[in-house]
């Protein structure tokens, strides 16, 4: 059933409230809080029809109304239709995605943490996959005891590798020139998939340092499925004020779950922040986004937390990642 412009202010407003301040709505309260110009027996009779259309519920007979799972969804939806970032809010990531001089893991670290300490919120990147980066340079370097140190270089931050093999430092000079003549502009998943096509070339051009070539593809291939999770928890301490003690520990139980994290944070593939409310099915509730350079989904972020979460602060701040992030070009 469709809501009347009237019921759809007073859910979102009921919503809100109860996130802000952890207390049921009355019809009294509504009437404090909105503009409406309309009597209280006339929003008790509205906050009665929500409740029966299942957006609201009782926990007391003589009590005011809480959202339920349905009634955070109705808001979300909402909300996510009218999202939008504050730049002030999370200009840092701009900073840290642009200069692209670090590891991918410390990137990923510092998005993560912005946005957790933005949003008060446990946060967690899952970087999964390295197909999609596009390959900008090559760095061989001959380390002590029969080891080479790979620095790649991406659109999105630097890839170090350690490999168990000898090189002499022409031999690593010469794979470094090969490897960015050939896949520069590129992306890891080509490179992969096509390195059996260069090796007649590479026979002849690199055949005394072959070994290292195909020590690097099988590195990048076991890296390649792995999946990178990057978890900040500076938000738990809300979580433990505000929350009751059952909420707060199925939040913090699922931070230590790699595979339920990997699970939750898995998107559709619409390119836009998506939301899973929590009920009776689920521990908690996420706010999720795709991470994208060029075009290209590199990861994904999600904020945790329990079902009265601010959603309307964490749409903002993955809006900013996502809005931050469309705009930069990986050159």
């Amino acid at each position: 059933m469709e809501l009347s412009d009237r019921k759809q202010k007073i859910l979102c407003m009921a919503v809100e409230e109860y996130i802000r301040e952890c207390s049921p709505i009355t019809s009294g309260s509504v009437k404090d809080i909105t503009s409406l110009n309309c009597s209280t027996a006339t929003l008790r009779s509205e906050l009665n029809a929500l409740e029966a259309m299942g957006y609201l519920k009782q926990l007391h007979t003589s009590g005011g109304r809480v959202p339920t799972a349905q009634g955070y969804r109705y808001y979300v939806e909402k909300l996510l239709a009218s999202a939008e970032g504050s730049d002030v809010e999370l200009e840092k990531v701009k900073d840290i995605i642009s200069s692209r001089t670090s590891s991918l893991g410390d990137i990923v670290s510092g998005i993560a943490k912005i946005v957790s300490e933005a949003t008060n919120y446990p946060t967690v990147v899952m970087f999964d996959g390295y197909e999609n980066l596009i390959l900008k340079e090559f760095k061989l370097i001959p380390l002590l005891d029969d080891k080479v140190m790979v620095l790649i270089g991406t659109n999105a931050g630097y890839i170090y590798q350690t490999l168990e093999i000898k090189a002499t430092e022409q031999e690593c000079g010469d794979a470094t020139n090969y490897l960015t003549k050939h896949f520069r502009g590129e992306t890891i998943g080509y490179m992969i998939g096509n390195i059996a096509e260069y090796q007649d070339g590479m026979n002849g051009e690199i055949s005394a340092f072959q070994s290292v070539v195909n020590s690097l593809i099988e590195g990048l291939k076991k890296l390649n499925k792995q999946k990178l999770l990057n978890v900040r928890r500076e938000g738990s301490a809300k979580l433990l004020s505000n929350e009751t003690v059952d909420d707060a520990k199925k939040v913090l139980s699922v931070l230590e779950d790699e595979n339920a994290l990997s699970d939750i944070l898995t998107l559709e593939g619409n390119g836009d922040i998506e939301v899973t409310v929590a009920d009776e099915d689920s521990d908690c509730s996420v706010v999720k986004a795709p991470i994208c350079v060029d075009g290209r989904q590199l990861a994904s972020i999600g904020v945790i937390g329990p079902q009265r979460m601010d959603y309307a602060g964490i749409a903002s701040a993955l809006k900013v990642v996502i809005d931050s992030l469309n705009d930069l070009k990986g050159e």
